[in-house]
């Protein structure tokens, strides 16, 4: 099976490239910008990939809220062309998507037909780039709270200020699932392996916590007091853009393809750790 994986030098896509069989193709922004229509025609119609899995996109959230245009031009014009480049090399196509497309507002698990309502930019151009992949027969695998061991993440932070201060202030009003990108990447693998059908997945490690909670669980990881955490309210943090308060993704589409869905996060976080400790 040959891959196309574009945003190569992210998380997930460093864990794709790691984890897919047959021929994997990861090129960086450097070497392939999504929203250059040439490019992207040049690389899907001269490799002609089984799989595109899209991992490119513009992720600085709070940057969004006054660059929305340029946010969508990546998150939203791109993946139109570069889905309906995909179908037109017979590809099946995969967009990462984002919880942030949903208001924050439930109190359960949201299921993937769940009515989105984004409260930010970044919301807004991930929601079209979602519809632009559904347009071309494509997946949407929504994920959230992503960490792993080829980039920056919340819980490479804490393991940081673990070692430099006493301690350490974390939002503990805002509920959702840490993800492992090494497990995003297989369940993304599956996904294409067992053909299943075009639509919306909910790509998240099971269970549910707060950013205390998981920071919590990192200093316990770390041997260090989880004392040392103190939970505050998101208005302790003010940002530009709004944060949903309830990011918990329901799994259901997962079984109706017959696939399981990924394990829980303190699982996950335990598998992952000999990569991410210090």
């Amino acid at each position: 099976m040959r891959w196309l994986v574009t945003g190569g030098g992210g998380m997930l896509a460093t864990d794709l490239v790691r984890r897919a069989d047959g021929e994997v193709v990861a090129p960086k922004r450097a070497e392939l910008d999504i929203r250059d229509p040439a490019a992207v025609r040049d690389w899907v119609l001269g490799h002609r990939p089984d799989v595109v899995v899209n991992c490119a996109a513009w992720t600085g959230v709070d940057d969004a809220e006054h660059h929305e245009d340029e946010a969508m031009a990546v998150n939203g014009h791109a993946v139109r062309e570069l889905a309906a480049r995909a179908a037109e090399a017979g590809a099946r196509f995969v967009q990462i998507s984002t919880d942030y497309v949903f208001p924050g507002d439930a109190r359960e698990p949201v299921p993937e037909d769940a009515a989105t309502a984004p409260l930010n930019a970044y919301g807004r151009t991930k929601l079209a780039g979602e519809r632009a992949a559904l347009e071309h027969g494509g997946h949407v695998v929504r994920t959230a709270w992503l960490y792993g061991d080829a980039g920056a993440n919340f819980v490479r932070t804490m393991i940081r200020l673990a070692g430099e201060r006493e301690t350490v202030d974390v939002v503990d009003d805002q509920h959702g699932q840490p993800t492992w990108t090494a497990d995003l990447a297989d369940q993304v693998i599956r996904l294409v392996r067992a053909s299943a059908p075009p639509g919306i997945y909910h790509g998240t490690n099971a269970g549910r916590t707060t950013w205390y909670g998981l920071a919590r669980e990192v200093f316990t990881l770390l041997g260090a007091d989880p004392g040392r955490v103190r939970p505050v309210s998101s208005a302790a943090f003010p940002r530009p853009a709004r944060r949903p308060e309830f990011s918990v993704l329901s799994h259901a589409g997962w079984v109706g393809a017959g696939l399981p869905p990924m394990r829980d996060w303190r699982e996950a976080l335990h598998a992952a750790w000999p990569g991410l400790r210090p």
